[in-house]
Formats: C-alpha cells, structure tokens, sequence
C-alpha cells in the first residue's frame, strides 16, 4: 500500500512511496498531526542516487519492525534534498553542530515546532560497526518522549539557539573584521593565502588533494587556473592540470561511456564511488575547457568532449533541461554496471583487439575492484609513467580504432541492467550546464553544444518561471515546483551572462539583469551582507540560512558575487557596482580563515582585483558568424564584451547605459577597448588591437 508519497514527482520520495513508513513530505499537515498527536517529528533527507540512502531504506525504511515503531510513535517525514536545498541546510548545520560531522541520508528526530533534538547520518537497522541501531534509538527517544521530554525540550531550545547564534556570529563578523582594510591589498593576501595551502595538500605522487577519498571539485581547479595567469606562478597551473590529467585517466572517468563519477574512494582517482551528478560533470566540463584554452593540449578538448556528449546521450531530456544524473548501483551491487573481465572484453572485440584493450586499460584477470576491473588508462605505475602502449606495442591501433573498440563496448554495456536515472531537472544544475555548453559550443567549435545551451535556457523559461515570472527550483515529469532558491537566480543569471557572451542577443544580457535584480529583492541580507538561501516569501523555518562555503557545487553567494562583479564590468552600471561592492565586502570577512574552502568566491573578487578589459564593438549591420566567433573567444578568455548595432543600440543602452555615447560606423565595425579603467583609441580591425588583446 502506498503512503502519502505517491503523489508526488521527485525520484527520491517516489522510491520510498511503497515503504510500510507512512511517509509525508515536508508540509503543514505532517505539523498537525504532529502537534495534535502529541508525537516527536522523524525526519529524513536523502537524494536518489545516494548510495548509503538505499542502504538505509532496505534495511530500515522497507523493515515492519521499524516501520510499525515510525507509525505508532512518530509523523515521519521525507525530504529530497536537491529538491529543497533550505530544509537540508539549516538540519544539516544542526548534524555538523551536534556530532561533529554531516552527510546523507541525514537523520533528524525533532518537535512539531521544527526544532532538533537528535541528529545524525546512517544507521543501521540494528547496533553494528559501532553504531547505534536505529530501532534502540527509535525505543529509546519514545522512552525519553513519555518520561523525561522537558531534557528534549530543553536540548531542542538550546540546538535551535546555538544555529541562530552561529549565523549572528557569522554574520557580525563579515562586517566587523573587513570594515578598515584596504579590500584589494586583503583580496590578494588571501588569494596567497589560499595558493599556500593548495600547495601544502598538493599529493605530487597521485596527483589531487589531500588523500582519499579524493573529490573533482572543479572550481578549486579553475582558482589555481586564474592565480596561475595572474601571479605568473607556474606551480598553480601544475597543480590544476596534472589533477585534470589524473582524473581523466582514472577509474573516475568512465572511460567507456564518458562522464565522471562523484569522487574517488582512493588516493588514485581509480575506484570512483560510482554516482554520476550533473552538477559533478557540468563543472568539470568547465575546467577541462579552461585547460585546453590554456594551453592548447588537445587531450583536455577530448575529454571536455567526452563529458559533454555524456550529459547530451544520457542526461538530456528530449525537451532541453537536463536531467539530475545515474545511480552508482545495478542489480542492488554498487558499481557492477561499469566493471568488466578481460573475458567480456574478448567476446565483444575479439582475441587481438580484446587483448590491446585490456592493456590499454588496465583490465586484468584479477581485477581492480572485487575480482573485476574498473577501465582506466594504464599509464602510470607507484614509480612513475609507464612505457606508452605505442612503445610497447608497435602495432597498436590508432586513435579512431580504439574509439570504435569504446562504441563497442559500450553497445554491450548497454544490454545490461540498466542504473536508475534521477530524471528531475534542477534550475541551478542546469544553469551550470548552459555555461558548459555554451563555452563547449564556443571552444570547440560545435554548434550542437551551443544549440544544447541555447534549447536549455528555452526550457527554463517556458516550463520553470511563474505566472509572476519567478524561478521554480524543480521540474518533473510536466509539473514545475518549489520556489526558487538563492542559487537558482544567482547561478542563472550567470549562464545568461555567458549565452550572451558567446551570442551577443541583446535579451540573454536583459534577463541576466532581471535574474539579478530578483535576487536582490527576495535573498538581500540588507543588514548585514550576504544572501540568504531561501527568499524572504518562502515558508518560515527554525533559521534563514545563509551559505557562502563552495562545498560540491559554489555556494549562491559566491554565485551571487560573480553576477555582480560581471555585470559591473560588463554594464557599466554604478547599480551593479555598488552591490558588488557590498557583497565582496561581506565575502572578504567570511572567508579569511580558510579562503581555500571559498574558491568560487576568490574567482569572483579576482574579476574585481586583477586588471580587466572591456570592449565594445559597434558594427553597421548584422556582425558576421566569424568576427562573433572571434569576439565569443575574447569573452572565453576574460574579456568583457559587448556588441552594439544599429539594430539594437537602444536596448543595449537600457542595460549598459555607457554605450549610448558609441557612435555605429557607417560601414564596417569600430573597437574601443578599455584596459583597467583606461581606454584606448578607438579603430576599425580588431587585429590592430594587437597586443592589447593577449
């Protein structure tokens, strides 16, 4: 029988609709009962492709025992995290702050009136590894409830204080600590300061950070990108690139079907944990980019290809949005889906081409993962670089063969049982991967990335923006839910931004302007800096939380910091000046203690701190396919351009108020090029620009 679950679209609720737990989703209704039952709240966040969730529902959630224990003693409630990013925040601060440490599936025992008395991670169903069972806790809470609940009460008040206390702290200090400093002399200092300690976790034996597990986090790698450029510092771009190649022939890469997985569980990058998340790919996708613009290899233009032929061949909905991403299990077994035996890899390609397979990538007869092998690039062992497979053997096929050897099999993968698909579409996901695109489509040279980008963004507007013309945080099958959160306006108006930069239509600049201005008006922290997640409409929770820590994915406020720096430089606008300025004051005193947890944050004052170009291009006419082609790539590597015609002079000028002075050439094009404040003469042949555009 099915509980009150069913009803609704996101992937993860519907896998728990059939448990014997009579479910809610977070509504008032799970309140009232609550409240007129007199009964503690059990609540559960988790997401579909969670590994450990699932392991948690079959044991538990699936259980009678737990499930009779859930219905008679507590209103049970089920969030999807991805879904409301503000319920998981706030109860994931409350985990951090009560047992030292977070995760998911996140487990909350609390009041009707929301406030926490117990939090915690995984559980197994009964006392094992050292953990608690879940049904002695489930016991031992009802026990508490009926004897002694003014303790619970009281720990619930102090927890909920403590939560409101640590975002008052937060957010005095912001203001306190950076009032007197001269911003751009801190800016640098902490840019050093974040260099420094990347420098320090660097692992020059397997490349990354840290040791295991070892996580992508893409925007770390476009930091030490942007610092190596601006520092000169060499060691920075060695850093990201060598952690770039690593990746890329790694377990972690699926080598077969392209895409990334969402970390590695060893110091390697060869034993992925096998989930695959838009957010992962979309970002990666991004720095792969970055590297090959950098320094022309075209291993990253492969692998930036790799990634965004996977999103399109398995996370695109036939509409335009993309969908969320794969789960790490098939047929119950984590990871069965992408191993293989040299004997499999046999029958698809047979006994020669099988054997150069399997030593191209590491497929041996006993295995790299219980008793199979995970595919990677076998080019390296603990001592070094290995012999090329070219060296080794004389005859090895060519690239086009073995590309033809991966759609093989591929082809066989594909007849196995196939791994779940989490198919909502995520606004702030999706955002990042219209900039992916839209970069690819330029870079590469492939229309149907930009064309991806350009149907994506259609899809937003048609199927996730209100009748008032508000973002909806989700989509699902035909219905759009939730409202928008801070990272879906911030993180939005970017990617419009960077529709813009790479198409020059006037209208991707003119929404990025409303997106912004949105964000301001809902998600403002007027008094005290920053933005918080959820707007100031949305229903009320124990706290309004405010993150800035570029976890996962970057953080709305550091988001929110790139659209306000961009559109400063980009418009010319003093109001996008001033409230850039606001909130890289807030960031600069949030994120001194550990700027290397800040990296987005850092990329968005570095487009404050370090010199920037701004050109404008007036031109008689429509501009050419070439010339925008050429100016898209002035864009790409840091340029902020505009495109002024006498089509659309008038618009322009409504969003960039400065062009209104640039007169439209009779014939041809004009180029005014500014470099840090000042300006150059204006002339007609971009190249005569010449060095000032490298």
């Amino acid at each position: 029988m099915s509980n009150r679950l069913e009803d609704e679209k996101s992937p993860y609720l519907l896998q728990h609709k059939d448990n014997p737990v009579n479910w809610y989703p977070w509504c008032d209704e799970a309140f009232r009962k609550a409240e007129e039952e007199d009964k503690p709240i059990f609540l559960s966040i988790g997401y579909s492709t969670c590994h450990w969730c699932h392991v948690m529902a079959h044991e538990s959630f699936e259980d009678e025992t737990v499930a009779e224990i859930l219905n008679q003693g507590y209103v049970s409630i089920k969030v999807d995290r991805e879904e409301r990013p503000d319920i998981d925040a706030v109860y994931m601060s409350v985990c951090q702050a009560v047992t030292g440490s977070g995760g998911w599936p996140l487990t909350i025992i609390m009041t009707a009136k929301q406030k926490p008395f117990f939090a915690g991670t995984y559980f197994p169903r009964g006392r094992q590894y050292g953990r608690p069972g879940l049904v002695d806790i489930l016991e031992g809470i009802l026990v508490l409830w009926g004897n002694r609940r003014e303790e619970l009460l009281k720990d619930s008040e102090e927890i909920t204080a403590a939560i409101n206390r640590q975002d008052l702290s937060r957010r005095g200090k912001s203001r306190r600590d950076n009032k007197a400093q001269d911003t751009q002399s801190c800016e640098r200092q902490i840019f050093q300061e974040a260099y420094r300690l990347f420098a320090q976790q660097f692992d020059p034996r397997w490349e990354g950070f840290g040791s295991a597990p070892k996580f992508p986090s893409p925007h770390n790698l476009l930091f030490l990108m942007r610092y190596a450029k601006e520092e000169r510092t060499p060691n920075a771009l060695h850093m990201a690139v060598k952690t770039l190649d690593a990746m890329a022939e790694g377990g972690i890469h699926d080598q077969i079907g392209g895409g990334f997985s969402r970390y590695s569980t060893d110091e390697k990058w060869l034993v992925p944990h096998f989930e695959k998340m838009l957010y992962d790919n979309a970002l990666l996708l991004l720095a792969y980019l970055t590297a090959y613009r950098i320094t022309g290899e075209e291993k990253y233009a492969d692998t930036a290809r790799h990634t965004a032929d996977y999103i399109l061949r398995e996370l695109t909905d036939e509409q335009g949005g993309f969908y969320c991403g794969q789960d790490a299990d098939s047929d119950g077994v984590e990871g069965k889906y992408y191993v293989f035996t040299p004997e499999e890899v046999k029958s698809v390609l047979g006994e020669a081409e099988g054997e150069e397979f399997c030593h191209n990538f590491g497929i041996t007869k006993e295995g790299n993962f219980e008793g199979k092998s995970i595919p990677f690039r076998n080019v390296r062992t603990s001592q070094g670089r290995r012999p090329t497979v070219r060296q080794e053997m004389p005859n090895r096929t060519d690239e086009e063969e073995e590309k033809g050897q991966i759609e093989k099999l591929y082809q066989y993968r594909l007849k196995r049982t196939s791994l779940h698909k989490d198919d909502k579409i995520l606004l702030s996901w999706n955002a990042w991967t219209i900039q992916a695109f839209a970069g690819a489509g330029m870079t590469l040279k492939e229309h149907r990335y930009s064309e991806a980008a350009e149907k994506a963004q259609h899809f937003i507007e048609t199927h996730m923006t209100d009748a008032d013309n508000r973002l909806y945080l989700r989509y699902r099958d035909g219905e759009a839910a939730h409202k928008g959160q801070l990272e879906d306006y911030a993180v939005y108006a970017l990617a419009l931004l960077e529709l813009y930069q790479t198409t020059f239509r006037v209208r991707y600049l003119a929404d990025a302007v409303l997106r912004a201005r949105q964000m301001i008006a809902f998600f403002e922290d007027e008094e005290a800096g920053g933005y918080y997640i959820n707007a100031s409409d949305a229903g009320r929770l124990i706290a309004r939380p405010k993150e800035i820590y570029d976890g996962a994915v970057p953080s709305g406020n550091s988001a929110a910091a790139m659209v306000l720096q961009r559109l400063a430089l980009l418009t010319g606008d003093m109001e996008w000046q001033r409230a850039a300025a606001r909130q890289m004051e807030f960031c600069a005193g949030e994120i001194q203690d550990y700027p290397a947890g800040y990296t987005f944050t850092l990329l968005a004052m570095a487009e404050a701190v370090y010199p920037h170009k701004e050109l404008v291009c007036c031109v008689s006419g429509k501009i050419s396919e070439e010339l925008k082609g050429r100016l898209a790539e002035r864009a790409a590597e840091g340029m902020n351009v505009l495109v002024k015609t006498g089509e659309n002079a008038d618009e322009l000028a409504e969003y960039a108020p400065f062009t209104a002075e640039y007169p439209v050439p009779q014939e041809g094009e004009m180029f005014y090029l500014c470099e840090d404040g000042a300006c150059k003469a204006p002339v007609r042949d971009l190249s005569a620009l010449g060095i000032a555009l490298q």
